[in-house]
């Protein structure tokens, strides 16, 4: 029989899989040998080639963990999956390779360093609340972070990313300011949200007033309780209408309430509360408008509910850290 029609991806992959946990071996001689086969074997089959090269897809792009040794999970799942030859117990180890490797390779390629080195910060998912020096109180949602700049004259927040709560301490002789990359909030004593889009700031008032000075702009935009604001550096957008109070609780309680906002933009937010990535189709996704209260503690059944609310749309789980999000109907 054709020795070329016996090998299935699935006996390839296993092949490919025994050649890499060669590769690894303690002593110099027998990885040398290793390098050498694998060479010879890549070589004899263009298949071969082929299902090296997803193998070492998953272990080679990763060169930056593996010089720190964190690569070694996923080659030791890789050998004990040499003790019982099976196809499946080959995909099994994969993915437990994949597993351990793609959430660190997923941080250290998705945070930039002011963020890492922010003052104060959280992760997918994690909610946390500081009483500043002032008396303040700031709550950060996930994936936020901010940077704390106290001083005789000024208490300023700066955003980097993320949303977050302010219940600002007054003090005449020394205003509050949140800052982000559009623009700066002037507050005396006040309670508002501010969230870090990519491309935009949106303020939403729960108590008070505010002064919104926008990047660009001559002059400060006064905001109120009730009103929000999305802003753009040299574009102070519309002021909106919102229900403060709906707003605290739904903080309260870990939920996203959004009327008629761009599906996108609901994507992005459930984004940041849940680890690894979620990508979208975003031509597919134009015109998609979202009025619902979503959980953000729970984005699998968040998206579940998108679903129910748009039966064309299709959410693929690739791995627990990547999620696509399309809708094939509108293509």
């Amino acid at each position: 029989m054709n020795r070329r029609l016996e090998e299935t991806p699935e006996t390839l992959a296993e092949q490919a899989a025994d050649w890499i946990v060669r590769l690894s071996a303690d002593e110099p001689g027998e990885r040398r040998a290793a390098e050498s086969g694998f060479a010879a074997w890549k070589q004899a089959d263009p298949r071969h080639a082929a299902a090296a090269a997803r193998l070492e897809a998953l272990l080679g792009r990763l060169d930056h963990i593996r010089d720190n040794g964190s690569q070694a999970p996923a080659r030791q799942a890789l050998r004990a999956a040499r003790l019982r030859r099976t196809p499946r117990r080959i995909g099994a180890a994969l993915a437990l390779g994949a597993a351990l490797l793609l959430p660190a390779w997923l941080a250290l390629h998705s945070t930039p360093a002011p963020v890492l080195l922010a003052d104060l910060r959280t992760g997918s998912g994690e909610w946390a609340e500081r009483t500043l020096a002032d008396g303040s109180r700031l709550s950060l949602n996930g994936n936020s972070a901010v940077d704390l700049e106290f001083d005789a004259k000024t208490r300023t927040i700066a955003l980097l990313r993320g949303e977050i709560l302010v219940d600002v301490a007054p003090d005449r002789d020394r205003p509050f300011v949140v800052s982000t990359a559009h623009g700066s909030i002037r507050a005396l004593g006040t309670r508002f949200l501010v969230s870090r889009e990519a491309d935009a700031t949106v303020l939403s008032m729960i108590e008070s007033r505010v002064e919104v000075s926008i990047d660009g702009q001559p002059r400060p935009l006064v905001v109120g309780a009730g009103q929000r604001l999305r802003f753009t550096s040299g574009d102070a957008g519309e002021l909106a209408t919102v229900d403060g109070e709906l707003l605290e609780t739904a903080w309260q309680r870990h939920q996203l309430v959004v009327r008629n906002e761009p599906l996108g933009n609901v994507l992005d937010q459930l984004a940041r509360h849940r680890p690894g990535l979620l990508r979208y189709d975003a031509a597919a996704l134009a015109g998609l408008h979202v009025s619902a209260v979503l959980p953000l503690d729970d984005t699998d059944r968040a998206l579940q509910l998108l679903i129910n609310n748009f039966p064309g749309l299709r959410i693929r789980t690739l791995t627990p850290y990547l999620v696509v999000v399309d809708h094939p109907k509108t293509r």
